[in-house]
């Protein structure tokens, strides 16, 4: 099939690329130049293993293609992905529709032949019905609008995209659930479940995993402040609860705040759409109220592990909110790192994705990229990230201050190695090791 993605970020980029190492023909459109040069030159714009290979493979093969022009694009394809940004307002929280709703006018102006349009942005319950006016205003009674929500994963995007769970179709026309069938059968052969519903039901589908999602993070969490001042594992709890088929194992790994670019995004945006629809959402409230505690309770217990911050040196292993990720939307370390440097500690930190934006202007801040030189002289090294490469450390060794101190944020460590190893050694829900 013939298809069109309308943005080159996490979503466009990925999906189009597997789209078309699926056999389709695949147009992606940015009005990034600079990033539309990049892609055409094979390499990806977005940090996610395994991507740059398939894009290359692809684009050689001619099934891949990148361009800003629109009007091309739509007129050479018989599906267009809207795979636009979805941000939340800064005041209202609500969720900003401008860059879906312009996608919208510039499909609407480039064909006068018949259309579907596919929202994969997250869009909130109705942004179908808000489509269908525009177009109706536009007199454009040949474009049909289908929600078709992703669920992949930052660092696990490719593999998501090759073995869906399942398959979310929203239509309120059944004809154009055996069109998607078609596209998405190579991936059904291999197990997907095609779940088929309403145009609104898709859409909420989306909002409603993620809050659950977020929900079960933040319960975890804060069973791990009551594990810490009852002496008891939290991992423990974890693997009690967890066996329990009901409940099931993932996503009850207690750690930092939530972070990245759907969690806290979605959580906002379904309380939003709650009041538009005069509802009350309490627990989904709560969640992002806790998770946002949670931030400064961390904080909180660092001052509480270094005493004095003023010149402590502490060092940072990982900033991205997940590992195989360079993502660093509502990372806990973008309120740690200048958070401490204010207070006069000087932060070093390490990253396998590079150097930060988010802190070159921190004047007592730095990124070292080799591990050994970054924790040489710490105070307190913070595992902030739980990329494979920090799992395994020998911190007895590559640290020269004898008295430093580790906050595992992700557990990384075992409790029992620690302490055989007398480390000063904190964790999340765990007794500490002091």
């Amino acid at each position: 099939m013939n298809l069109c993605m309308i943005g080159t970020g996490y979503v466009g980029l990925v999906s189009g690329t597997c789209f078309a190492d699926l056999g389709n023909k695949v147009i992606c459109v940015d009005k990034d130049i600079k990033k539309i040069n990049k892609l055409n030159s094979g390499f990806s714009t977005i940090y996610e293993p395994g991507l740059d290979e398939l894009i290359k493979k692809n684009y050689n093969v001619g099934r891949l293609k990148f361009t800003t022009e629109i009007k091309k694009a739509v007129s050479q394809s018989e599906l267009i992905f809207i795979c636009v940004g979805t941000p939340n307002k800064k005041k209202s929280q609500e969720v900003d529709l401008s860059y879906v709703l312009k996608a919208v006018k510039e499909i609407a102006k480039c064909t006068k032949k018949k259309k579907i349009i596919i929202t994969k942005s997250t869009v909130p319950v109705g942004t179908g019905d808000k489509i269908e006016k525009i177009l109706k205003k536009l007199k454009k009674k040949n474009i049909d609008i289908i929600s078709n929500p992703e669920f992949l994963r930052e660092g696990e995007a490719v593999r998501d995209f090759r073995f869906p769970d399942r398959i979310v179709i929203g239509s309120n026309k059944k004809k154009y659930f055996k069109t998607l069938k078609k596209l998405y059968q190579p991936l059904i052969n291999k197990g997907a479940l095609f779940f088929t519903t309403s145009r609104r039901g898709a859409e909420l589908i989306k909002y409603a995993s993620n809050a659950f999602l977020a929900t079960k993070i933040t319960f975890i969490n804060e069973l791990a402040n009551l594990c810490e001042k009852a002496d008891i594992n939290v991992q423990d709890i974890s693997l009690g609860m967890g066996s329990d088929i009901r409940i099931g194992s993932r996503f009850l790994r207690a750690g930092p705040a939530y972070g990245g670019s759907c969690f806290p995004k979605d959580t906002k945006g379904l309380v939003s759409t709650g009041k538009k629809f005069n509802t009350e959402l309490s627990i989904v409230k709560s969640v992002i109220k806790s998770n946002e505690n949670r931030k400064i309770l961390h904080i909180n217990r660092i001052k509480k592990i270094l005493g004095a911050l003023k010149g402590k040196k502490i060092v940072f292993l990982g900033v991205t909110f997940k590992p195989n990720t360079d993502d660093m939307r509502d990372s806990v370390s973008l309120k740690m790192i200048p958070y401490f440097c204010n207070k006069g500690a000087t932060i070093t930190y390490y990253d396998p994705t590079g150097p930060k934006s988010s802190f070159s202007n921190l004047k007592n801040c730095k990124y070292i990229k080799d591990i050994n030189l970054a924790c040489k002289n710490a105070d307190l090294i913070i595992l902030h990230t739980e990329w494979d490469e920090f799992k395994s450390l020998e911190f007895n060794k590559i640290v020269k201050n004898k008295k430093f101190k580790i906050f595992d944020l992700r557990n990384l460590y075992n409790f029992s190695d620690m302490k055989n190893k007398k480390i000063k050694y904190f964790s999340v829900g765990r007794p500490d090791i002091i």
